[in-house]
C-alpha cells in the first residue's frame, strides 16, 4: 500500500490515522500494533458491499480539503 494513498477500514470508512506495517505486509491502524489495531484495505481490495460507502468517504474528504 503506497503512502498518500487513501486506506479504509472494512466497513469503507476512510482512516486518516497512524498506521504500522505488519510483518506479512499488511498495513493495520495505530503507529504500533495493539489488540484493537485493525486490517486497512486500499479501495480496489474492499468488497464491492462496502466500496460505494468508502467512495463517498473520499470525496467527501476532498470537498472538505478544497
Amino acid at each position: 500500500m503506497a503512502e498518500g494513498v487513501p486506506h479504509f477500514k472494512k466497513d469503507g470508512s476512510l482512516f486518516k490515522g497512524k498506521t504500522h506495517k505488519m510483518d506479512d505486509g499488511t498495513l493495520h491502524t495505530g503507529a504500533k500494533h495493539t489488540s484493537s489495531s485493525e486490517k486497512l484495505f486500499d479501495l480496489n481490495d474492499l468488497p464491492k458491499s462496502v466500496k460505494r460507502k468508502a467512495l463517498i468517504a473520499m470525496l467527501k474528504a476532498k470537498k472538505a480539503n478544497a
